[in-house]
Protein backbone atom coordinates (compact mmCIF):
# COMPACT_ATOMS: atom_id res chain seq x y z
CA UNK A 1 0.00 0.00 0.00
CA UNK A 2 1.79 3.17 -1.18
CA UNK A 3 1.69 6.10 1.23
CA UNK A 4 0.82 9.46 -0.34
CA UNK A 5 1.18 12.82 1.40
CA UNK A 6 -0.96 15.69 0.11
CA UNK A 7 -0.36 19.31 1.03
CA UNK A 8 -3.44 21.44 0.40
CA UNK A 9 -5.70 18.45 1.04
CA UNK A 10 -8.44 20.82 2.28
CA UNK A 11 -8.77 22.40 -1.17
CA UNK A 12 -10.65 21.39 -4.29
CA UNK A 13 -7.77 19.45 -5.87
CA UNK A 14 -6.65 17.94 -2.58
CA UNK A 15 -10.08 16.45 -1.91
CA UNK A 16 -10.49 14.96 -5.38
CA UNK A 17 -6.92 13.66 -5.33
CA UNK A 18 -7.47 12.03 -1.94
CA UNK A 19 -10.57 10.32 -3.31
CA UNK A 20 -8.63 9.08 -6.36
CA UNK A 21 -5.67 7.78 -4.36
CA UNK A 22 -7.93 5.97 -1.90
CA UNK A 23 -9.70 4.28 -4.82
CA UNK A 24 -6.30 2.96 -5.90
CA UNK A 25 -5.61 1.43 -2.49
CA UNK A 26 -3.19 4.10 -1.24
CA UNK A 27 -2.74 5.28 2.30
CA UNK A 28 -3.48 9.01 2.21
CA UNK A 29 -2.00 11.51 4.65
CA UNK A 30 -2.96 15.17 4.52
CA UNK A 31 -0.92 18.12 5.78
CA UNK A 32 -3.00 20.77 7.54
CA UNK A 33 -1.99 23.99 9.24
CA UNK A 34 -1.93 24.13 13.02
CA UNK A 35 -4.57 26.88 12.97
CA UNK A 36 -7.05 25.03 10.73
CA UNK A 37 -10.32 24.08 12.40
CA UNK A 38 -11.80 20.61 11.99
CA UNK A 39 -14.94 21.97 10.29
CA UNK A 40 -12.90 23.82 7.67
CA UNK A 41 -10.56 20.89 7.14
CA UNK A 42 -13.33 18.38 6.67
CA UNK A 43 -15.85 20.20 4.50
CA UNK A 44 -14.69 19.13 1.03
CA UNK A 45 -13.35 15.76 2.14
CA UNK A 46 -16.63 15.05 3.90
CA UNK A 47 -18.62 15.97 0.80
CA UNK A 48 -16.75 13.27 -1.14
CA UNK A 49 -17.13 10.74 1.67
CA UNK A 50 -13.40 10.34 2.30
CA UNK A 51 -12.74 12.33 5.50
CA UNK A 52 -12.77 9.25 7.72
CA UNK A 53 -10.34 7.44 5.42
CA UNK A 54 -7.50 9.97 5.42
CA UNK A 55 -4.95 10.74 8.12
CA UNK A 56 -4.36 14.39 8.96
CA UNK A 57 -1.04 15.68 10.29
CA UNK A 58 -0.31 19.26 11.34
CA UNK A 59 2.53 21.17 9.77
CA UNK A 60 3.43 24.31 7.87
CA UNK A 61 4.87 24.71 4.38
CA UNK A 62 7.25 27.44 5.46
CA UNK A 63 8.56 25.56 8.50
CA UNK A 64 11.30 23.11 7.52
CA UNK A 65 11.35 21.49 10.96
CA UNK A 66 7.66 20.60 10.79
CA UNK A 67 7.96 19.20 7.25
CA UNK A 68 10.95 17.06 8.19
CA UNK A 69 8.93 15.75 11.13
CA UNK A 70 5.91 14.94 8.96
CA UNK A 71 7.89 13.33 6.13
CA UNK A 72 9.92 11.27 8.62
CA UNK A 73 6.80 10.15 10.48
CA UNK A 74 4.58 9.08 7.58
CA UNK A 75 7.38 7.95 5.20
CA UNK A 76 5.52 8.81 1.99
CA UNK A 77 6.26 7.15 -1.33
CA UNK A 78 4.68 10.11 -3.11
CA UNK A 79 4.15 13.75 -2.13
CA UNK A 80 1.66 15.96 -3.95
CA UNK A 81 2.36 19.62 -3.22
CA UNK A 82 -0.96 21.39 -3.79
CA UNK A 83 -0.74 23.77 -0.83
CA UNK A 84 -0.50 27.46 -1.74
CA UNK A 85 -2.05 30.89 -1.49
CA UNK A 86 -3.88 30.15 -4.71
CA UNK A 87 -6.16 33.12 -5.35
CA UNK A 88 -4.63 35.40 -7.97
CA UNK A 89 -6.50 38.55 -6.89
CA UNK A 90 -5.33 38.17 -3.28
CA UNK A 91 -1.70 37.97 -4.39
CA UNK A 92 -1.62 41.71 -5.20
CA UNK A 93 -2.84 42.55 -1.71
CA UNK A 94 -0.66 39.94 0.00
CA UNK A 95 2.40 39.52 -2.25
CA UNK A 96 4.84 38.64 0.54
CA UNK A 97 2.61 35.95 2.01
CA UNK A 98 2.01 34.59 -1.49
CA UNK A 99 5.75 34.49 -2.16
CA UNK A 100 6.45 32.73 1.11
CA UNK A 101 3.74 30.06 0.94
CA UNK A 102 3.37 29.52 -2.81
CA UNK A 103 7.02 29.96 -3.72
CA UNK A 104 9.29 29.30 -0.74
CA UNK A 105 6.91 26.66 0.62
CA UNK A 106 7.70 24.43 -2.34
CA UNK A 107 11.43 24.85 -1.75
CA UNK A 108 11.01 23.93 1.92
CA UNK A 109 9.19 20.72 0.98
CA UNK A 110 11.82 19.83 -1.61
CA UNK A 111 14.53 20.37 0.98
CA UNK A 112 12.69 18.18 3.48
CA UNK A 113 12.55 15.39 0.89
CA UNK A 114 16.24 15.82 0.10
CA UNK A 115 17.13 15.52 3.77
CA UNK A 116 14.80 12.65 4.70
CA UNK A 117 14.50 10.46 1.59
CA UNK A 118 15.43 11.49 -1.94
CA UNK A 119 13.60 8.47 -3.37
CA UNK A 120 10.23 10.00 -2.48
CA UNK A 121 8.42 11.03 -5.65
CA UNK A 122 7.29 14.67 -5.74
CA UNK A 123 4.54 16.43 -7.66
CA UNK A 124 4.46 20.23 -7.89
CA UNK A 125 1.24 22.02 -8.79
CA UNK A 126 2.47 24.56 -11.31
CA UNK A 127 0.04 26.92 -13.02
CA UNK A 128 -0.92 28.19 -16.46
CA UNK A 129 -0.79 31.68 -14.91
CA UNK A 130 2.99 31.41 -15.31
CA UNK A 131 2.48 31.97 -19.07
CA UNK A 132 0.70 35.26 -18.35
CA UNK A 133 1.27 37.55 -21.31
CA UNK A 134 1.22 34.70 -23.81
CA UNK A 135 4.04 34.30 -26.31
CA UNK A 136 2.19 31.92 -28.65
CA UNK A 137 -1.51 31.06 -29.24
CA UNK A 138 -1.33 27.69 -27.47
CA UNK A 139 1.05 27.15 -24.60
CA UNK A 140 3.07 23.96 -24.14
CA UNK A 141 6.04 22.88 -22.02
CA UNK A 142 8.46 24.86 -24.20
CA UNK A 143 6.52 28.13 -24.26
CA UNK A 144 8.30 31.09 -22.67
CA UNK A 145 6.86 32.18 -19.32
CA UNK A 146 5.74 35.78 -18.70
CA UNK A 147 3.98 35.93 -15.29
CA UNK A 148 1.60 38.83 -14.69
CA UNK A 149 0.77 38.57 -10.98
CA UNK A 150 2.62 37.96 -7.70
CA UNK A 151 0.89 34.56 -7.60
CA UNK A 152 2.23 33.63 -11.03
CA UNK A 153 5.74 34.81 -10.14
CA UNK A 154 5.68 32.70 -6.95
CA UNK A 155 4.45 29.68 -8.90
CA UNK A 156 7.23 30.19 -11.44
CA UNK A 157 9.84 30.21 -8.67
CA UNK A 158 8.39 26.97 -7.29
CA UNK A 159 8.33 25.45 -10.77
CA UNK A 160 12.00 26.17 -11.46
CA UNK A 161 13.06 24.99 -8.01
CA UNK A 162 11.34 21.68 -8.77
CA UNK A 163 13.32 21.43 -12.01
CA UNK A 164 16.49 22.37 -10.15
CA UNK A 165 16.09 19.70 -7.47
CA UNK A 166 15.30 17.12 -10.13
CA UNK A 167 18.46 17.95 -12.06
CA UNK A 168 20.75 18.73 -9.10
CA UNK A 169 19.78 15.96 -6.70
CA UNK A 170 18.41 13.27 -8.99
CA UNK A 171 14.94 13.47 -7.41
CA UNK A 172 11.79 12.16 -9.06
CA UNK A 173 10.20 15.62 -9.12
CA UNK A 174 7.56 16.49 -11.71
CA UNK A 175 5.45 19.58 -12.34
CA UNK A 176 1.96 19.68 -13.75
CA UNK A 177 1.36 22.99 -15.51
CA UNK A 178 -2.38 22.90 -14.96
CA UNK A 179 -4.74 25.20 -16.78
CA UNK A 180 -7.94 26.33 -15.05
CA UNK A 181 -9.93 23.48 -13.58
CA UNK A 182 -13.19 23.82 -11.72
CA UNK A 183 -15.85 21.82 -9.88
CA UNK A 184 -18.59 22.21 -7.26
CA UNK A 185 -15.75 22.17 -4.70
CA UNK A 186 -14.11 25.31 -6.12
CA UNK A 187 -13.70 28.16 -3.63
CA UNK A 188 -16.37 30.84 -3.76
CA UNK A 189 -13.74 33.54 -4.36
CA UNK A 190 -12.95 32.16 -7.84
CA UNK A 191 -14.91 33.62 -10.75
CA UNK A 192 -16.40 30.28 -11.84
CA UNK A 193 -17.96 29.56 -8.43
CA UNK A 194 -18.89 33.21 -8.09
CA UNK A 195 -20.89 32.82 -11.29
CA UNK A 196 -22.57 29.51 -10.47
CA UNK A 197 -23.29 30.59 -6.90
CA UNK A 198 -24.71 33.87 -8.20
CA UNK A 199 -26.91 32.02 -10.69
CA UNK A 200 -28.30 29.83 -7.90
CA UNK A 201 -28.94 32.81 -5.62
CA UNK A 202 -30.71 34.75 -8.37
CA UNK A 203 -32.84 31.74 -9.37
CA UNK A 204 -33.89 31.23 -5.75
CA UNK A 205 -34.73 34.92 -5.25
CA UNK A 206 -31.81 35.53 -2.89
CA UNK A 207 -30.05 38.06 -5.16
CA UNK A 208 -30.97 40.40 -8.02
CA UNK A 209 -27.71 40.70 -9.94
CA UNK A 210 -24.16 39.43 -10.31
CA UNK A 211 -21.17 41.81 -10.47
CA UNK A 212 -18.09 40.66 -12.40
CA UNK A 213 -14.92 42.14 -13.86
CA UNK A 214 -13.51 41.42 -17.32
CA UNK A 215 -16.14 39.43 -19.24
CA UNK A 216 -13.87 39.04 -22.26
CA UNK A 217 -11.09 37.11 -20.49
CA UNK A 218 -10.80 33.64 -22.01
CA UNK A 219 -9.59 30.54 -20.19
CA UNK A 220 -9.01 26.87 -20.94
CA UNK A 221 -11.38 25.34 -18.37
CA UNK A 222 -11.53 21.65 -17.40
CA UNK A 223 -12.86 19.61 -14.48
CA UNK A 224 -10.70 19.12 -11.38
CA UNK A 225 -11.57 15.42 -11.23
CA UNK A 226 -9.90 14.92 -14.63
CA UNK A 227 -6.88 17.01 -13.68
CA UNK A 228 -5.97 15.18 -10.46
CA UNK A 229 -5.84 11.98 -12.50
CA UNK A 230 -3.06 13.61 -14.54
CA UNK A 231 -1.17 14.38 -11.31
CA UNK A 232 -1.25 10.74 -10.30
CA UNK A 233 -0.16 9.58 -13.77
CA UNK A 234 2.92 11.83 -13.65
CA UNK A 235 4.26 10.12 -10.54
CA UNK A 236 3.71 6.67 -12.04
CA UNK A 237 6.19 7.37 -14.85
CA UNK A 238 9.70 5.94 -14.78
CA UNK A 239 11.21 9.37 -15.45
CA UNK A 240 10.10 12.69 -13.91
CA UNK A 241 9.13 15.52 -16.23
CA UNK A 242 6.88 18.55 -16.66
CA UNK A 243 3.48 18.37 -18.36
CA UNK A 244 0.87 20.85 -19.51
CA UNK A 245 -2.63 19.67 -18.57
CA UNK A 246 -5.42 21.38 -20.52
CA UNK A 247 -8.41 20.84 -22.80
CA UNK A 248 -7.04 22.90 -25.68
CA UNK A 249 -10.23 24.98 -25.93
CA UNK A 250 -11.04 28.40 -24.49
CA UNK A 251 -14.29 29.91 -23.24
CA UNK A 252 -14.83 33.53 -22.23
CA UNK A 253 -16.23 34.60 -18.88
CA UNK A 254 -19.15 36.00 -20.87
CA UNK A 255 -19.88 32.58 -22.42
CA UNK A 256 -19.48 30.91 -19.02
CA UNK A 257 -22.21 33.22 -17.73
CA UNK A 258 -24.51 32.42 -20.65
CA UNK A 259 -24.21 28.67 -20.18
CA UNK A 260 -24.61 28.90 -16.38
CA UNK A 261 -27.77 31.03 -16.61
CA UNK A 262 -29.13 28.74 -19.35
CA UNK A 263 -29.07 25.89 -16.82
CA UNK A 264 -31.82 27.65 -14.84
CA UNK A 265 -33.63 29.11 -17.83
CA UNK A 266 -32.55 32.73 -17.37
CA UNK A 267 -30.96 35.28 -19.72
CA UNK A 268 -27.56 36.24 -18.30
CA UNK A 269 -27.69 39.75 -19.79
CA UNK A 270 -30.61 40.59 -17.51
CA UNK A 271 -28.54 40.03 -14.36
CA UNK A 272 -24.78 40.42 -14.97
CA UNK A 273 -23.12 43.79 -14.36
CA UNK A 274 -19.46 44.78 -14.58
CA UNK A 275 -17.30 46.71 -12.13
CA UNK A 276 -13.91 48.22 -12.86
CA UNK A 277 -12.61 47.45 -9.37
CA UNK A 278 -12.96 43.73 -10.11
CA UNK A 279 -10.49 43.90 -13.01
CA UNK A 280 -6.94 42.73 -12.29
CA UNK A 281 -4.14 45.36 -12.20
CA UNK A 282 -2.34 43.37 -14.94
CA UNK A 283 -4.88 41.34 -16.88
CA UNK A 284 -4.21 37.99 -18.55
CA UNK A 285 -6.52 38.09 -21.56
CA UNK A 286 -6.36 34.51 -22.77
CA UNK A 287 -4.74 31.19 -21.87
CA UNK A 288 -5.05 28.02 -23.94
CA UNK A 289 -3.01 24.89 -23.34
CA UNK A 290 -1.49 22.29 -25.65
CA UNK A 291 -1.55 18.99 -23.72
CA UNK A 292 -0.13 16.87 -26.54
CA UNK A 293 2.72 15.63 -24.33
CA UNK A 294 0.35 14.54 -21.53
CA UNK A 295 -1.92 12.80 -24.02
CA UNK A 296 1.00 11.01 -25.69
CA UNK A 297 3.15 9.99 -22.72
CA UNK A 298 0.65 9.79 -19.87
CA UNK A 299 -2.29 8.59 -21.96
CA UNK A 300 -4.33 11.34 -20.33
CA UNK A 301 -7.38 13.05 -21.80
CA UNK A 302 -10.26 14.99 -20.25
CA UNK A 303 -13.52 13.06 -19.89
CA UNK A 304 -15.94 15.72 -18.58
CA UNK A 305 -17.22 18.35 -21.02
CA UNK A 306 -17.31 22.05 -20.24
CA UNK A 307 -21.10 22.26 -20.36
CA UNK A 308 -21.48 19.21 -18.09
CA UNK A 309 -19.05 20.78 -15.61
CA UNK A 310 -20.96 24.09 -15.52
CA UNK A 311 -24.27 22.27 -15.12
CA UNK A 312 -22.88 20.21 -12.24
CA UNK A 313 -21.64 23.37 -10.50
CA UNK A 314 -24.90 25.28 -10.89
CA UNK A 315 -26.98 22.33 -9.69
CA UNK A 316 -24.70 21.84 -6.68
CA UNK A 317 -25.05 25.51 -5.70
CA UNK A 318 -28.82 25.29 -6.10
CA UNK A 319 -28.86 22.33 -3.71
CA UNK A 320 -26.63 24.14 -1.20
CA UNK A 321 -28.75 27.26 -1.04
CA UNK A 322 -32.04 25.35 -1.10
CA UNK A 323 -30.87 23.25 1.86
CA UNK A 324 -29.74 26.33 3.79
CA UNK A 325 -33.04 28.10 3.13
CA UNK A 326 -34.92 25.05 4.35
CA UNK A 327 -32.94 25.00 7.59
CA UNK A 328 -33.37 28.77 8.05
CA UNK A 329 -37.15 28.52 7.62
CA UNK A 330 -37.57 25.52 9.89
CA UNK A 331 -39.40 26.62 13.11
CA UNK A 332 -37.88 26.00 16.50
CA UNK A 333 -39.17 22.82 18.23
Amino acid sequence: MPTCLITGITGQDGAYLAQLLLSKGCRVVGLVRHSATLDFVGERLQSLGVLEHVELMSGDLIDLTSLIRVVSACEPDEIYNLGAQSFVATSWNEPILTGQVTGIGTLVMLEAIRIVNRKTRFYQASSSEMFGLIQQPKQNEKTRFYPRSPYAVAKLYAHWMTVNYRESHGMHASSGILFNHESPLRGIEFVTRKITDGVARIKLGMAKDLALGNLDARRDWGHARDYVRAMWLMLQQEKPDDYVVATGQTVSVREFCRIAFDVVGLNWEDYVTTRSDLIRPAEVDVLCGDATKARTILGWAPTISFSDMVTEMVEADLRRHSARNHVARRPDP
